[in-house]
C-alpha cells in the first residue's frame, strides 16, 4: 500500500491523478475544484441557528469555530456547497444556507463581453499602461505625442500585451485639480485611433471616469471602459456602457476624483475584506440596473486606492474571495506604493515587486494584470500559469 498526500495548494494533482485513470477532462476539474478547501466567516447568528449549524455541518464534514453570534466554516468546497442547499437544512439555517450558496464562488468566466466581442479571460491577459499625461505618477510625461505613444504601444504588444489601456488623468496621490473634459480628448481620442489602425488584433481600453470621454475613445476605437471610479460618479457612465456594448472594469475606490488614492477613506473597521465586497457588489447591481450586462463587467480591488499599505497586502491575500462576485478579477499593482513600502524600492524599481504580485495574484484568481513593465510580468505569469498545469498566455 502507499498514500500519497496531495496538495491542495492546487487542484493540478487531483486532477491528474484522475485523468490518469480515465476520466474525462471536465469531470475531473469538476471533482478538483469540488476538493478544494474552503473557509468562510459568518456573523450576526441567533443562538437558534448557531446550535442547528453545529449539529448541522458535524455530519457533512464541515469544521465549525464558533462564538457569541459568529462561527467560522472550514471544509472542502463540495462539502460546504452540501450545506449551502435551503431546501435540506432544518428551518433555522434557511438564511445561513441561503447566504453561503450566495458566497462560494461560481465557476470562473472564461470570457470578457466587450465590443470587439468575447475577449478570453481563461489564460493571464496583460493589460498595458499607456499614458498620456505630463504627471502620472511613474511615467508622466514620457510620451509627448501620438508618434511617441504608438513606438511605446508597440513595444508593450511585441512583450505581451493584449490590452492598450490609454489614461489621459492622473490619479497620482496629492494632485489638486482635475483634468478638463476638453483637455482629456485631445491627450487620449488620437492616440486611440491610431492605435486601432495600427494594432488592429489589440483591444484598447480608456481610462477615465468621465462619461463625455469615453463615448469619444469609443467612437475613436476602444472597446473597453476602466472606471477607477467605479461608476459612482452620476449613471452617465453605466448608461453609455450599457448602450454601447462595452466591455466595463469596475474598480473599488471612495472619495471623489481628488481623493481617490489618498488615505483620507482609508477605514474600514474589523471587516475590510467584507466592506469591499458589499461596495463592489453594489456597484455591480448599479452597473445591471442601468442595462449592463454581467458579462460586460470586470472587478479591481482598487490597490493604492484609498488603502494603506497593510491594507492592500491584506486584500491582495484575500484576493480569492472576490470570486464570489461571479466576474473576472483585474489587478493594478504596478509599481504602487505599498510595494515600496515591501521592498523599500523607489517608483522605479518596482517592476520585479509587481511581476511577483502578479503570479501571486494569478494564483488566488485574478485573470487581467494592468502594469507598466508587460515583459517581466508576462513571464512571471507563464510560470505561474504553468504551475496550474498549462503554458498559454495572452
Amino acid at each position: 500500500m502507499r498514500v500519497v498526500p496531495l496538495s491542495p495548494h492546487s487542484p493540478r494533482a487531483i486532477r491528474a491523478a484522475l485523468a490518469a485513470r480515465g476520466w474525462q477532462e471536465g469531470e475531473a476539474a469538476t471533482i478538483a475544484e469540488g476538493a478544494a478547501p474552503a473557509a468562510f466567516r459568518i456573523e450576526g447568528l441567533s443562538d437558534e441557528s448557531l446550535e442547528a449549524l453545529v449539529h448541522f455541518s458535524g455530519p457533512l464534514g464541515i469544521d465549525v469555530v464558533s462564538g457569541d453570534g459568529w462561527a467560522l466554516l472550514l471544509g472542502s468546497r463540495a462539502r460546504l456547497s452540501a450545506l449551502a442547499r435551503p431546501w435540506t437544512v432544518p428551518e433555522a439555517l434557511r438564511d445561513v444556507a441561503e447566504a453561503l450558496g450566495l458566497a462560494i464562488p461560481p465557476e470562473a468566466p472564461r470570457a470578457w463581453r466587450t465590443t470587439r466581442g468575447d475577449f478570453p479571460v481563461a489564460a493571464p491577459v496583460i493589460m498595458g499602461i499607456l499614458n498620456v499625461t505630463p504627471d502620472s505618477f511613474s511615467d508622466g510625461g514620457a510620451r509627448s505625442g501620438v508618434p511617441e505613444s504608438v513606438e511605446r504601444a508597440a513595444s508593450l504588444v511585441r512583450d505581451g500585451a493584449g490590452i492598450i489601456d490609454v489614461g489621459g488623468e492622473s490619479t497620482r496621490p496629492g494632485r489638486t485639480e482635475t483634468v478638463p473634459v476638453e483637455e482629456e480628448l485631445r491627450r487620449t481620442i488620437p492616440v486611440i485611433a491610431a492605435l486601432t489602425r495600427e494594432f488592429p488584433g489589440v483591444a484598447v481600453s480608456i481610462d477615465t471616469m468621465k462619461a463625455a470621454v469615453a463615448e469619444k475613445a469609443l467612437e475613436a476605437g476602444a472597446s473597453i471602459v476602466n472606471d477607477v471610479s467605479g461608476l459612482r460618479h452620476g449613471t452617465s457612465m453605466a448608461s453609455l456602457v450599457a448602450t454601447s456594448g462595452a466591455g466595463v472594469v469596475i474598480m473599488h475606490s471612495r472619495g471623489g476624483p481628488l481623493e481617490l488614492a489618498s488615505l483620507q477613506h482609508a477605514s474600514y473597521g474589523a471587516d475590510l475584506m467584507g466592506e469591499l465586497l458589499a461596495e463592489l457588489g453594489a456597484a455591480i447591481d448599479g452597473a445591471t440596473r442601468a442595462g449592463v450586462a454581467p458579462e460586460q463587467i470586470v472587478v479591481d480591488p482598487g490597490f493604492g486606492f484609498a488603502k494603506t499599505a497593510d491594507q492592500n497586502m491584506f486584500v491582495a491575500d484575500q484576493l480569492s474571495a472576490l470570486r464570489s462576485l461571479g466576474r473576472p478579477i483585474l489587478v493594478g499593482p504596478s509599481r504602487k506604493r505599498f510595494l515600496g513600502a515591501v521592498t523599500g524600492r523607489s517608483v522605479g524599481e518596482r517592476d520585479a515587486a509587481t511581476a511577483a504580485a502578479c503570479a501571486l495574484a494569478w494564483e488566488r484568481g485574478a485573470r487581467l494584470f494592468r502594469v507598466h513593465d508587460v515583459a517581466s510580468t508576462r513571464d512571471a505569469l507563464a510560470v505561474a500559469n504553468a504551475f496550474g498545469g498549462t503554458t498559454s498566455t495572452s
